[in-house]
């Protein structure tokens, strides 16, 4: 990575992060909108004339000549541009604003640029809903400064900072790769997510947990494949897989029902060369609107899906409409609605009577991305290491019959416990499980990872971080199927059904005791050592015992 860069990156990010505090906005519920909205209008405006100058016989193209073109000459450029890079018309130049910020109503010219860049690139750059509206890229900023006496000073102070930091200049920042905009997106979302820890689509998971699942799921090469998310969050999970496969041979789909997590993904999406996936990220309900299993290109299934899903959430209100018997219907979805149903093969949760944001509603997670998996399906879920074991033995539980379901299909590859604390933001230990249609086998591989890793502290939180050595370490035991001692195992799918399916790695570890051929007389000469050994400690305890009781003034008899 190109440190100069990154720093620099980050600086601009520090930058608007201390004019958002200055105008009362640090910590905002808004602050979010306003940084990566900022952040990405830069993004798009220095990539268009990066892209501009990689034409052909543009090489020296300036923005001064290029605003002097004719408009059919400018829409000429429009047409050579990748689908990565937005469309600017020439009123959407920071150069612009930057030259206009001394004028009366800056703030609402300035939101009205945005606004425009925004509507012109609707097509591509927007997400959708699962009811179908589209969200728009850009919505302003200047809104969120409560006195309307200070908003044109606000978008003032933001222009400045923004066109006096050009990523040209201090590094070819379009030339990075995932590596790159990983620690960068983490870095600009940070302060955003720390309230993850189980809420609902607010959390960013760990870039070497990430790594780790994508190299596993993708253990060869791949092309012309659908990669999905049922709960994207920000979307890392799906940035490192199409990393891993190759951001122009795989086609992302995502779904999420956090707005702030919808705009971040946006973001993460633009950021690593994957715009053209933008129109099937979706904000919505999963479990209840399954927008991609409705949809003709994906009703079959994907080809690689990964998740971290929300642990633990109230899900009470929809509870009952998931787990419905299908409808009888005479308009011809009868049939979708009963496979609609049958994602929940193994049960949903019963609403409690108290601690209702305890609900389980991973095991819905990972029962509705069984389902979205095509014939030849692989998916990579993270799931609380309790999951390996709960309700091992009964044919009740929903936990177990999702297990028995992976095992008597043969579709389990494998099982990786985490060490603790890998999310710095939650106490709950977990696991991944590699579920693969194709693993044909018969084996499955246990790995035990939990004693690895550095304990940190970060924002207060313990966190444990992972070398690149004990990455390769945990991969390489899956993908060569190793057996090291006390670390990984590998069974057979009847070895699982005879340990009552459960997925601890732990329990299959074999036992070995060591033997050493002695005589009778060495024997006898050890155990002659051991007594003389316990006998001078228990003299030892005595004597200590009297020095304490003496020093206390407690009269002994003996």
């Amino acid at each position: 990575m190109n440190n100069t860069l990154a720093l620099k990156t980050k600086q601009l990010v520090d930058d608007l992060k201390s004019i958002c505090a200055n105008y009362g906005l640090g910590n905002d519920g808004n602050e979010y909108k306003i940084i990566t909205e900022l952040f990405l209008y830069k993004f798009m405006n220095d990539k268009f004339f990066y892209e501009i100058r990689r034409l052909d016989g543009c090489s020296a193209m300036t923005e001064e000549r290029l605003s002097a073109l004719s408009d059919e000459d400018y829409k000429m450029l429009f047409l050579q541009l990748p689908p990565s890079a937005a469309r600017l018309n020439k009123e959407h130049y920071l150069s612009n604003l930057f030259n206009s910020n001394n004028t009366s109503q800056f703030a609402k010219l300035f939101d009205d640029t945005m606004k425009s860049l925004a509507a012109l690139n609707a097509d591509i750059f927007s997400v959708g809903t699962a009811g179908g509206e589209k969200v728009s890229l850009f919505n302003g900023i200047s809104q969120y400064v409560t006195e309307d006496g200070k908003r044109d000073q606000f978008c003032c102070a933001i222009i400045n900072k923004l066109f006096n930091c050009n990523f040209s200049e201090i590094g070819d920042i379009f030339s990075e790769k995932y590596d790159f905009f990983a620690v960068i997106f983490e870095y600009l979302i940070k302060d955003y997510n720390k309230n993850g820890g189980g809420k609902y689509a607010e959390y960013y998971t760990p870039h070497a947990v990430a790594r780790i699942m994508s190299e596993i799921l993708v253990a060869g090469e791949a092309a012309d494949v659908l990669c999905y998310d049922p709960g994207a969050g920000t979307g890392s999970l799906l940035m490192s897989l199409a990393h891993r496969i190759g951001e122009n041979r795989c086609t992302i789909y995502s779904q999420d029902i956090s707005q702030k997590s919808s705009s971040l993904l946006r973001l993460n999406l633009i950021l690593n060369e994957l715009a053209h996936s933008l129109p099937n990220a979706v904000q919505g309900n999963t479990m209840t609107e399954p927008y991609h299993m409705r949809r003709k290109e994906t009703e079959k299934g994907f080809d690689y899906i990964v998740s971290n899903p929300p642990f633990k959430l109230d899900f009470s209100d929809w509870r009952d409409s998931v787990a419905a018997e299908p409808p009888i219907v005479q308009d011809g979805k009868a049939e979708e609605q009963k496979r609609l149903n049958e994602r929940f093969f193994a049960g949903v949760p019963a609403i409690p009577n108290k601690d209702r944001d305890k609900m389980a509603i991973y095991l819905l997670f990972i029962q509705h991305i069984i389902s979205s998996l095509n014939e030849r399906g692989k998916a990579a879920v993270v799931v609380p290491t309790g999951f390996l074991t709960e309700g091992k033995g009964k044919k009740t539980g929903i936990a177990n019959k999702i297990r028995a379901h992976l095992v008597d299909n043969g579709w389990l590859r494998a099982v990786v416990s985490m060490p603790s604390n890998i999310f710095a933001a939650t106490g709950t230990n977990v696991s991944v499980i590699f579920i693969d249609k194709t693993n044909k086998g018969g084996k499955v591989v246990l790995v035990d990872a939990s004693a690895l890793g550095t304990k940190v502290k970060e924002d207060k939180l313990q966190k444990t971080l992972l070398s690149a050595s004990e990455e390769e370490k945990i991969i390489n035991a899956v993908n060569k199927m190793a057996d090291i001692d006390n670390f990984s195992v590998v069974k057979t799918f009847e070895e699982l059904k005879e340990g009552k399916y459960s997925f601890n790695p732990g329990e299959y570890f074999e036992i070995k005791l060591e033997y050493s051929e002695i005589t009778a007389e060495e024997f006898s000469e050890k155990v002659n050592e051991s007594r003389v050994k316990l006998e001078g400690m228990f003299r030892e305890s005595r004597e200590l015992e009297k020095e304490i009781v003496k020093g206390l003034g407690i009269l002994i008899y003996e």
